[in-house]
């Protein structure tokens, strides 16, 4: 029956079919897999045709390259100063990376940087002789920009109901800078997000996206969804973002483009320029283009086509007790369940899909114990992008861990939840004073995502 269903959902317009037609089953429309194991995030679009699922492959090749420092024979252009070599060494099977532990150096989280002001195309202002994100590693022969270390502070909580629950406060040094850091430094941790399903969320129009905004709260419901609006580098233009932990990139080219540059140091056609350009290690030469048009694109073109798992226990009683009480706790005002894809004759496996990610795409203020302090164009301090929620049931499963949030501060779904302020307060004060029973079924809804 879902292979008949499956079909359908590939070739007939969404206004075609009734609402009782769609299924939360498939949270990517057609382009659902049913992988529940460790690859669960990992899978190629069912739909793709054999030429395109030879472009997917020569992309994922790409994603786990690793890169080394020059000369070498093969993937030469690591650095000079670097955050990872590879893309599969932050966004480890595709999913959610985590900051780390013991004292460790950083692998999956890397930190924003910028001091006040904006630059030409009001973004972020680089910190002199650091640029817009640290680099904590260096090839031979140049040093890394700083080490950082992260302290956390527990403070204890309770529930309405008397139970007890602590969160995790992180801060965060930067030691050992190879300069002066600049006296008006802000700092912003991001920690790697998942990378599938990234291409429907592309796919969802501009004019969808923006009809969910109300950035003056007209309906007067303490939400204020607002776009953000960043340098489209190909285009020359401001155009709205959609991706990343504050919506500052437009695209999954231009994504891509970035963490090469910035987290691998590897120059393409979209960033020309090393990462430590305008640094005293910076030296000056033309290495031409690190990694090819041809694979940047492949690369996009893989992440663009990852599949969205399908939901478990979608039709569970206790699950569905979850949905109701999420909705009732204006978690959905946000996290919108559905959205739908535009009309793309280029590219039929995206085009007109009714999908669930759970997100608006939109900038909300999350309040004060969430804010970097750290505006990045639209954003301010305290706003972040709404994250996609499909597929993160399967967190533990895929990444063997269940930290969540920017910086990865929360250690559970609850945690997670509890972090909410500013617009959200009403919302988590809503799941802080619950019974256990219905904070459970609502964190069970939320598994089974």
């Amino acid at each position: 029956m879902l292979g008949v269903t499956l079909g359908i959902y590939s070739c007939a317009e969404p206004d075609a079919l009734s609402e009782t037609n769609y299924s939360e089953w498939l949270s990517g429309g057609s382009q659902t897999v049913f992988s529940k194991g460790s690859s669960a995030f990992s899978s190629a679009f069912p739909d793709l045709t054999s030429e395109r699922t030879r472009v997917h492959e020569i992309g994922d090749n790409g994603f786990g390259q690793t890169f080394v420092s020059s000369p070498a024979p093969k993937n030469p252009g690591l650095g000079p100063i670097f955050n990872n070599v590879s893309c599969t060494s932050c966004h480890i099977n595709d999913g959610r990376g985590k900051p780390p532990v013991n004292g460790d150096q950083l692998t999956a989280l890397l930190i924003r940087l910028s001091i006040p002001g904006a630059d030409a195309h009001g973004g972020p202002n680089p910190a002199p002789g650091f640029g817009v994100q640290l680099q904590q590693r260096a090839v031979f022969g140049y040093s890394a920009e700083a080490r950082v270390l992260i302290d956390y502070i527990e403070k204890n909580y309770t529930y309405g109901d008397g139970e007890a629950y602590t969160l995790n406060f992180p801060a965060y040094r930067l030691e050992n800078p190879y300069i002066p850091l600049p006296a008006d430094l802000m700092t912003s941790p991001r920690v790697a997000p998942p990378v599938f399903g990234l291409g429907l969320l592309e796919a969802v129009s501009d004019s969808d996206i923006l009809a969910m905004a109300d950035e003056g709260d007209a309906n007067d419901d303490g939400i204020s969804g607002k776009p953000n609006y960043v340098w489209n580098v190909k285009q020359g233009k401001r155009t709205l973002g959609r991706f990343g932990w504050k919506a500052n990139n437009p695209d999954i080219l231009q994504q891509s483009a970035g963490a090469y540059n910035e987290d691998m140091g590897i120059t393409s056609f979209v960033f020309e320029d090393e990462s430590c350009k305008g640094q005293t290690q910076y030296d000056g030469e033309i290495h031409g283009y690190e990694v090819s048009d041809s694979l940047l694109q492949c690369v996009a073109f893989y992440i663009r086509t990852l599949a969205v798992p399908a939901r478990r226990s979608a039709d569970d009683a206790m699950v569905l007790q979850g949905k109701k009480l999420f909705s009732e706790a204006g978690c959905a005002n946000c996290h919108v369940p559905r959205l739908r894809t535009k009309t793309d004759v280029a590219f039929p496996e995206i085009s007109n899909q009714v999908i669930f990610p759970y997100t608006d795409l939109l900038l909300h203020d999350m309040g004060a114990d969430l804010a970097d302090g750290r505006p990045d164009f639209e954003a301010n301090g305290q706003e972040w992008r709404t994250p996609p929620l499909w597929g993160i049931g399967l967190t533990r499963v895929v990444n063997g861990h269940q930290n969540f949030l920017h910086d990865g501060r929360a250690r559970t779904l609850a945690e997670a939840i509890l972090w909410h302020g500013g617009e959200a307060a009403n919302s988590r004060e809503h799941f802080r004073t619950l019974s256990k029973a219905d904070r459970d079924l609502l964190i069970k809804f939320l598994e089974s995502l």
